[in-house]
């Protein structure tokens, strides 16, 4: 093809996505979803064929997969996991596992053999991270227990990626065991070739050469290491016949460790953003959208299936870790989509021949829709989470723990009990106050009950759990929960509930405190103003400081002039 056509074609398609990821993002969507929807109108079966390169973009938008899972490599980090904790992180990887094999239950019964069966597991284990974390941001609840959870989750599913991505290359053998063994001492082999010569180039040679070549003033030569890096290994994993994502996945976790990593990581964005625009733009031209107008009932059956599954399983998982039933069904409404990594196993399983032409058709376009509906769900997942509640017996709604009685009235209850909480109540307790804890997560509520609190484990947004803690009868409540939607609806339902109750909310932004005023606060205390007057302070004192001591000085040589003067001209010194 004529090198001008293709760039016609894919500067078409960019700005195609750049407009329709403009007005998704302005209607509250992820752009993702507008990039997808641009490649089903331009190209592709049922589209207006106005890119006619699609083949030719396909493969150059293989590289932007490549560059992702080379920038997940760039994230991989050990601390980094053990510092989500131990029930979010064994849930992620219970909710992979078991997400597969439910999934992959469902699709033999729909009528999959079994490779084909389990690679659509594969594709439906995985939640989107872009869009889950972008809609929990966007409202400040990535600090929830749900929140939390979801992060952990995600992370370990971007983890997944990597073995689940072998796993359907291991198929592509058949049911041939020869066939499967010889696969995977290929993967071994390459994988082992891969990690020993990345490691001799970054930690000798590269090191060395950059450090002669002053990296520190040649900052391209940070740009130039990390493409011949990523795509180099991504290209030698090819020639090996395995995933090429794989090869980059592996590149990004030497280059993370090395002293390149943080430079790295802002150099190769630039890059990978573009390549992953035509990626989601390519795989937007698999879907047709006459295909998705003739099989719409099999579209939302399937849809609607593996949903369901997903939020039974994240579900009932985060419940047998003993999380609250509310938080749990929160985290799996913002979990249950299936994510854009779909795409990308959907394609290695293709290209295999794992899956069909119409079953990959079925799963692209129920990930496209799935994409959509994300956004929605998870914004309205709290809300949902407390009607699907309701629905359940009373000792489902909360968890008490007690420090006490329940008869003791407290004096202050506290509303969240992460760092700012647990400095007010030691303040409170301190001083002989009957303090109260409301939280929903666990761990904070035995924390409290170490320090000789009332612990309650609970949504503080619902009138029977503030009942039940007698908040009724609190002389003052202390709110210093992260989202601003939640402090004011617990500092609405507590001027409901208690009117002689002094209500202090601590907000993240000042310009939230006059809503949150307005919702029946007392006081609010903004993080933006407080540090900005602490640090207002330890400069004044600062200055105050270098001045007293500079005055000392020029005094202290003015008594040596004057002592180096004589008696008689002490005066005029």
């Amino acid at each position: 093809m004529d090198i001008w056509i293709l760039l016609s074609d894919i500067v078409l398609l960019l700005a195609a996505c750049l407009v329709f990821g403009g007005v998704f993002s302005r209607l509250g969507q992820s752009p993702l979803v507008g990039y997808l929807l641009a490649g089903m109108v331009l190209g592709g079966p049922g589209s207006l064929h106005l890119v006619q390169a699609e083949h030719e973009i396909e493969n150059i938008a293989e590289l932007g997969v490549s560059l992702l899972l080379f920038s997940l490599g760039l994230e991989f980090s050990v601390s980094r996991l053990r510092s989500l904790g131990p029930v979010p992180l064994v849930g992620g990887g219970l909710q992979v596992v078991l997400s597969l094999i439910a999934s992959a239950g469902a699709a033999v019964a729909f009528g999959s053999e079994g490779r084909e069966a389990v690679a659509i597991g594969a594709m439906v284990a995985l939640s989107s991270t872009a869009v889950v974390l972008r809609t929990l941001m966007d409202r400040q609840e990535l600090e929830t227990p749900y929140g939390s959870n979801s992060l952990a989750v995600l992370l370990v599913q971007d983890i997944a990626v990597v073995p689940l991505a072998i796993l359907i290359t291991l198929l592509a053998g058949g049911d041939d065991p020869a066939q499967m063994v010889t696969n995977v001492g290929r993967i071994v082999g390459v994988a082992t070739a891969l990690i020993l010569g990345l490691y001799l180039l970054l930690n000798f040679v590269a090191y060395y050469a950059l450090g002669t070549l002053e990296l520190a003033r040649n900052r391209e030569l940070t740009i130039l290491l990390s493409v011949v890096t990523g795509l180099g290994s991504a290209w030698a994993a090819h020639k090996a016949g395995i995933s090429p994502a794989l090869g980059a996945f592996v590149a990004g976790m030497f280059l993370g460790s090395s002293p390149f990593a943080t430079q790295v990581r802002a150099d190769v964005s630039p890059l990978r953003v573009v390549l992953l625009t035509l990626f989601f733009g390519s795989a937007g031209m698999v879907a047709d959208p006459l295909w998705i107008a003739n099989n719409f009932l099999l579209l939302v059956l399937t849809i609607t299936v593996y949903l369901l599954l997903k939020f039974v399983v994240i579900t009932a998982i985060f419940v047998v870790l003993g999380t609250l039933v509310e938080t749990a069904l929160t985290t799996a409404l913002c979990l249950a989509q299936i994510g854009e990594f779909a795409f990308v196993l959907g394609r290695v399983a293709h290209e295999s021949a794992v899956l069909s032409d119409q079953t990959y058709n079925l799963f692209v376009s129920a990930t496209i829709v799935s994409l959509f509906l994300s956004p929605y769900l998870v914004s309205h997942a709290r809300t949902i989470s407390r009607f699907l509640v309701t629905l359940l017996p009373k000792r489902f709604h909360s968890v008490p723990e007690q420090g006490g009685g329940h008869a003791v009235y407290p004096d202050v209850v506290i509303v969240g009990f992460g760092p700012t909480g647990q400095i007010a109540g030691s303040l409170a307790h301190e001083r002989g106050l009957v303090t109260t804890v409301i939280d929903i997560n666990r761990s904070n509520i035995t924390k409290a009950i170490e320090l000789g609190m009332i612990g309650h484990v609970g949504d503080a947004g619902t009138v029977e759990v503030l009942e039940h803690s007698h908040a009724s009868h609190a002389r003052a409540v202390i709110v210093t929960l992260p989202s601003k939607r939640a402090s004011i609806t617990v500092a609405d339902l507590i001027r409901e509930i208690a009117p002689q109750a002094h209500i202090i909310v601590r907000s993240r932004h000042q310009r939230d405190c006059q809503e949150i005023l307005a919702s029946g606060a007392d006081v609010v205390f903004d993080d933006e103003q407080e540090v900005g007057q602490q640090i207002g302070n330890h400069l004044c004192g600062w200055i105050d400081t270098l001045r007293e001591q500079q005055n000392a000085t020029i005094l202290f040589d003015l008594d040596e002039d004057a002592t180096e003067a004589g008696p008689d001209d002490r005066h005029h010194s």
